[in-house]
């Protein structure tokens, strides 16, 4: 049984900085492409970073140039660092490995309880 467990989250004022990471169990992990989502009160959950197995990366336009995704294939956990962080920045934070279709990238596991980003003066 696949296990997604994120961290890292808290509260931040603009400008501030997170590393958030994800842990991965019960899969192996370096086969995967993995990805960030993050869903924002009343809004739907958006794939914001995605990184494949050989360590290539793309990002939402949104978020190109502050945030990084990257991965550690030894510890089975992604992480993504976070920087000038922006009120619209606010959200709950999951990862989960992904797959193409034919509008773009799927989740391929039960979803992880998330992690708190909230960004405010």
């Amino acid at each position: 049984q696949v296990q997604l467990v994120e961290s890292g989250g808290g509260l931040v004022q603009p400008g501030g900085s997170l590393r958030l990471s994800c842990s991965a169990s019960g899969l192996t992990f370096s086969r995967y492409d993995m990805a960030w989502y993050r869903q924002a009160p009343g809004k739907q959950r958006e794939l914001v970073a995605r990184i494949i197995s050989d360590g290539s990366t793309d990002y939402v336009d949104s978020v190109k140039g502050r945030f990084t995704i990257s991965r550690d294939n030894a510890k089975n956990t992604v992480y993504l660092q976070i920087n000038s962080l922006k009120p619209e920045d606010t959200a709950v934070y999951y990862c989960n490995a992904v797959f193409r279709v034919h509008t773009g990238w799927a989740p391929l596991f039960s979803w992880g309880q998330g992690t708190q980003v909230t960004v405010s003066s």
